[in-house]
């Protein structure tokens, strides 16, 4: 019974369609090239019985031999031709998905994981290939026994049936029979049966078999809760350029974020906010200096899997192929029970989209997603994670200010330290501390602290919003 939950397939049509009409024309082609050969078998059996009897026996055997051997192949050869068409399937999907999905394989560590998995695949094909290419091997001497055996056989008794009184025209005319008759009857029965025959069972099977049963996804592991504070991440006097010889982006930077704090960082573009989270993710070393996260220096990400330590949702969200809880579960190495889904999907605001996608276990098309909704699901599944340290690189860009509200409010309510590089003053306005970035001059503060004591502030702050309550007019009138 089809699960309602589940979108429906608009492909199936076309696919059912398709092969119906593919098992049709496959089994008229085998009816026209069967009643073919039927008759040039008897009709060259009875010539050369015409002949002379002894013929027969010359002929006969070998045939019969032949035919048996190519009989017995066609169920083995059916079995390793879907075998392949599997594997082949399998081997189209993988390269399709990581075609797809390469930012995504290389934003999280999976190069030799995926590599892995696809040259497992492509073994997979060969070997099956290589089977299937035995089996071919094996209706081709069925072929050599059953139509030129009998061509050798009746030179070799050439002699024998001349001195039984039959005239060289009679075995000049067997010959005839043989070569120009037998022999390319032979050839098309066994080309169609072995090529058209295998593939119409393959198609019979999908069509009269049904899908597999899906199997019932394994019960999740109940992940331990997250700690109650996050790590402290700690800047000292770090710089960071790309590039030798290029200026400085971060320059000396200090800065603490204490454990379980929101942070915003604002600032102009080229200041370095995406910087800042990529050397607090581990993603980019530091020129100088260093960068702490609970006492230690932030490692690059393993190809094993995502961290557990800390998440980073850049602008660009990434979404792979796959269902939405294969989305969501991806950062969650030891699963999550159905509660914290739930619970993730309703603090982000993300029950709607998953509802219209067809549920959790909807398949997923991420080109089909607009940016907002494949933000919307790179924040659940941020927030799904046990990490404790968040990095949310302006990862709500796209949302609406409603929407943008709630998932950041989600993450601030979240146990840990959350770091949220803002395009929005009322992002700004929720934090405990704002940084403000300006190449070598910083400021960090509250939001009203920093609309007394940075002019930049104020500039960006009067350009998020021209009315802006808190920023006091005698410093509005002074500029």
């Amino acid at each position: 019974m089809p699960d309602p939950s589940r979108p429906a397939d608009s492909a199936v049509v076309s696919r059912l369609t398709n092969q119906t009409e593919l098992a049709r024309d496959s089994f008229a082609g085998l009816v026209l090239v069967a009643r073919s050969f039927v008759f040039t078998l008897a009709g060259a059996l009875f010539g050369l019985l015409s002949l002379a009897p002894e013929l027969l026996l010359v002929v006969v055997p070998p045939l019969l031999a032949g035919l048996a051997l190519f009989l017995a192949t066609l169920v083995p050869m059916a079995r390793h031709q879907r075998a392949f068409l599997h594997a082949d399937e399998a081997l189209a999907a993988q390269l399709g998905a990581v075609a797809t999905g390469l930012r995504d394989v290389v934003a999280c560590g999976a190069q030799d994981r995926t590599a892995a998995r696809t040259y497992a695949l492509i073994e997979a094909e060969a070997r099956t290939a290589r089977r299937l290419a035995r089996w071919t091997a094996a209706r081709s001497l069925a072929l050599g026994i059953a139509g030129q055996l009998p061509v050798l056989l009746l030179l070799a008794a050439a002699p024998w049936l001349l001195r039984r009184h039959l005239t060289t025209g009679d075995v000049v005319g067997a010959l005839t029979y043989l070569t120009q008759a037998l022999q390319p009857a032979l050839q098309t029965v066994m080309q169609a049966l072995g090529s058209a025959g295998t593939r119409l069972l393959v198609v019979l099977e999908r069509l009269t078999g049904g899908a597999p049963p899906a199997t019932p996804p394994a019960p999740p592991t109940v992940r331990a809760a997250p700690p109650a504070t996050g790590p402290r991440v700690e800047f000292r006097a770090t710089t960071f350029s790309y590039g030798t010889g290029a200026q400085p982006v971060l320059r000396d930077l200090d800065l603490t974020v204490e454990p379980g704090e929101h942070l915003v960082v604002v600032g102009p573009s080229g200041t370095g906010k995406s910087t800042l989270t990529g050397l607090a993710a581990g993603l980019l070393t530091p020129t100088s200096g260093e960068v702490r996260i609970a006492g230690r220096a932030p490692s690059a990400p393993a190809a094993t899997g995502p961290d557990p330590h800390r998440v980073l949702i850049p602008q660009q969200a990434y979404v792979f192929t796959g269902t939405v809880r294969e989305n969501l579960l991806y950062l969650c190495p030891d699963g999550a029970p159905p509660q914290a889904v739930q619970a993730s999907l309703d603090a982000v605001g993300l029950g709607p989209l998953v509802d219209r996608l067809g549920g959790p276990d909807a398949a997923l098309d991420p080109a089909a997603l607009s940016q907002g909704e494949r933000q919307l699901l790179a924040l659940g599944r941020a927030h799904l994670s046990p990490a404790p340290l968040v990095l949310l690189d302006e990862a709500t860009c796209h949302l609406d200010p409603a929407a943008e509200e709630r998932a950041e409010r989600a993450f601030r309510d979240r146990p840990g330290t959350l770091v949220v590089v803002a395009h929005r003053i009322s992002s700004a306005r929720r934090a405990d501390r704002i940084l403000v970035l300006d190449g070598p001059h910083t400021a960090l503060g509250t939001h009203t602290e920093l609309l007394r004591r940075s002019p930049l502030y104020r500039d960006l702050a009067g350009g998020w919003d021209p009315q802006c309550p808190e920023r006091p007019r005698s410093e509005a009138g002074s500029r």
